[in-house]
């Protein structure tokens, strides 16, 4: 079984079962958005983790055993078409440079890891309308001089 089979298979399981990201995370004790990677293809997961989700999900073994093969990660287009995935696109169009002038101010020359990383997505209620709140949490990697 490959990624696109184990994330169809996955997708159709929390689809059949009325399971959210959440519950499929707390059942494994993982953050969602890294389960909901993992799931989607790209991030793997350990052993035990993802023989959890499939005991948590009645899913087969070999669902187990994609879930632990090193991703291949890539994007095939160059600029997304999902309204929801276009903003963040948008949104690193207008804040990206913004975004890079002070994390080096702050820290020097170097980068936020995505390895190294924790993103935590919550929502706010506001009277004037809900809002999205997203927390990235990268170690700061420095460039070397060599």
């Amino acid at each position: 079984m490959n990624k696109e089979q184990m994330s169809i298979a996955i997708l159709e399981a929390k689809d059949k079962q009325g399971k959210s990201w959440e519950d499929i995370a707390a059942a494994i004790d993982m953050n969602p958005v890294w389960v909901t990677s993992a799931c989607l293809g790209m991030n793997s997961m350990q052993e035990k983790h993802a023989m959890a989700l499939c005991e948590a999900m009645d899913l087969p073994p070999e669902v187990g055993q994609a879930l632990q093969l090193c991703p291949h990660k890539h994007w095939d287009k160059a600029i997304p078409t999902d309204p929801l995935v276009y903003r963040f696109y948008e949104m690193i169009n207008v804040y990206g440079d913004s975004i890079k002038e002070i994390i080096h101010e702050k820290f020097g020359d170097g980068i936020m890891s995505a390895i190294d990383f924790t993103m935590d997505i919550s929502k706010e209620n506001n009277p004037a309308g809900d809002r999205v709140v997203i927390t990235m949490n990268g170690k700061f990697l420095p460039y070397k001089s060599w």
